[in-house]
């Protein structure tokens, strides 16, 4: 399909956000959340490299910052955050199982790393679109359609597991 010159103009004049991907980890009713040096909670993850799938991102930005290994097992979400009035990020959410169950560390991108019980998350500051995402996940995980012992890729495929 070939496009004019004004359609290439027009397409070009959208809007263009960099793209985060984070990753929402459960370990024992509890997420771990890590504080920015806007002073707020948020989950681990980062910026999506060029040629690089959304997956892989998360993947690779949990072990960075956090010295875990992940499974994105599910894509939870998408929504614009803006973290002030002329910056705004594209965020995709997924929902992450653990390969092998390893102590969290906190890299040097953030100021304090904590697991925080589910229960607990509606209180902290941070942006909604996480607190979202961590509810959807945690829902999951509790009425038991994942869990470390159902292989992540029987999700992907869009094939919820009963244990």
């Amino acid at each position: 399909m070939m496009f004019d010159e004004s359609q290439r103009l027009r397409d070009n004049a959208a809007y263009r956000f960099p793209v985060s991907v984070k990753g929402v980890v459960v370990r024992d009713g509890a997420v771990v959340l890590l504080r920015n040096r806007r002073d707020e909670w948020e989950l681990p993850g980062g910026k999506l490299e060029l040629g690089e799938s959304p997956e892989r991102c998360v993947a690779r930005e949990i072990e960075e910052e956090l010295g875990l290994d992940v499974e994105p097992a599910a894509m939870i979400d998408a929504w614009v955050y803006t973290i002030v009035s002329d910056i705004h990020v594209l965020v995709l959410t997924y929902g992450c199982t653990e390969r092998a169950r390893r102590p969290a560390v906190l890299s040097g991108e953030h100021t304090r790393l904590e697991w925080i019980g589910l229960d607990d998350v509606a209180g902290l500051r941070m942006p909604d679109g996480y607190k979202t995402s961590i509810a959807r996940w945690s829902a999951q995980v509790r009425s038991s359609l994942v869990t470390t012992d159902v292989p992540a890729q029987s999700l992907a495929h869009g094939q919820p597991c009963r244990v």
